[in-house]
């Protein structure tokens, strides 16, 4: 399977060591900036490989390029959706950065042509794919929890001005969002996931703390509402001092609680169920997440490749990335109006949200 990537900054480095690791033939990057390209070959011990062929066009890249089978899209975020279409009309599979997109229109036409070309769409929320996360859902799914009661998702990080500074994009309503977008959309995806109903309504509130250099959110809170009467809430930030604090995510049954924490949720501080006692289970899953702890986008690749071969959907698809960002736009838009938003949303963009901020 012959593969290629758009976009060779911070991120890429992940991208690209998975495509390897999963024996993927890589025969293109693709960058505005040559030196990005140099960077990530030296990176991944791929310096002075004439094996891998430098474009600064997408569109020259896909089209003198016919062979490639996947193509990952790691650009900044308000590039995804154009890219993604461009690609899907030729029929390349994709692996796509979070989000998705930026606005709700955007993400549905991917789904939509998608579906329509037979093309298989990933999106990076590699937090599903964690030992501790797929047993955590199967525990909902099995009913082990009885009736769920409310989860919580918190992301308790710090993001300073030297990060901001790595790339202007970030932040930036045209082209990024505010904290919930960029980092706090894995937990955000994580806790829906696992609650496993349909959100019918978000109420939130947003603010703009510490960050003013940014235009958008460096704080957010939420409550959802979910279709079977449950109900969670959110709590994402960047203005941790001085360092990342946690991600925890919490969820509360008739007949069991469970504790994912540590700095990505990726640590589990309870696990207690009416049907086991035992401390055999918990042993066993913290030594099978250890051994596979830092794989997120090894085994998105794995899974994508698998998802090709064998024609079937991927377990983190477009529609998976499209109800994420669902979710962050939905508390975008009780912030703008006031109101408590309900699903599905139609029609609202982090376009919507600029100048939510100025004074």
């Amino acid at each position: 399977m012959q593969f290629a990537l758009i976009g060779c900054s911070r991120i890429s480095v992940n991208h690209l060591m998975a495509a390897l690791d999963n024996d993927f033939e890589t025969v293109a990057l693709c960058d505005i900036n040559r030196q990005s390209f140099d960077s990530l070959l030296e990176n991944c011990g791929l310096a002075g490989n004439s094996g891998v062929r430098f474009y600064s066009d997408y569109r020259e890249m896909i089209e003198k390029e016919p062979s490639i089978n996947l193509v990952s899209i790691a650009t900044p975020s308000n590039l995804h959706a154009e890219m993604a279409l461009y690609c899907i009309e030729r029929k390349k599979h994709l692996i796509i950065e979070k989000p998705i997109a930026l606005s709700i229109d955007d993400a549905d036409e991917i789904v939509r042509m998608a579906e329509y070309h037979g093309v298989k769409v990933s999106i990076c929320h590699q937090n599903r794919l964690s030992i501790i996360s797929k047993a955590l859902k199967e525990a909902v799914v099995d009913g082990r929890f009885g009736e769920l009661s409310h989860g919580s998702i918190h992301v308790r990080w710090n993001r300073n001005a030297e990060y901001f500074e790595q790339a202007k994009w970030r932040g930036t309503w045209a082209q990024d969002g505010g904290c919930l977008m960029n980092q706090c959309i894995h937990g955000i995806d994580l806790l829906t996931w696992v609650m496993g109903s349909q959100v019918a309504t978000v109420y939130a509130q947003t603010r703009q703390r510490f960050h003013n250099y940014l235009e958008a959110e460096d704080i957010g809170m939420a409550v959802l509402s979910f279709a079977n009467g449950a109900i969670a809430t959110i709590e994402g930030t960047t203005n941790v001092f001085p360092r990342n604090l946690e991600e925890s995510l919490c969820i509360f049954g008739e007949t069991g609680t469970v504790k994912l924490g540590g700095a990505s949720a990726s640590k589990i501080e309870v696990w207690d169920f009416l049907d086991s006692n035992s401390g055999q289970e918990l042993d066993t899953l913290m030594e099978q997440a250890e051994s596979a702890r830092g794989k997120g986008h090894y085994l998105i690749y794995k899974d994508t490749k698998e998802a090709i071969e064998r024609d079937r959907e991927p377990f983190i698809n477009a529609k998976a990335g499209r109800d994420a960002l669902e979710i962050v736009l939905a508390i975008y838009k009780s912030q703008k109006t006031g109101l408590p938003v309900s699903l599905p949303l139609e029609d609202f963009s982090t376009l919507d949200m600029i100048g939510e901020f100025c004074e």
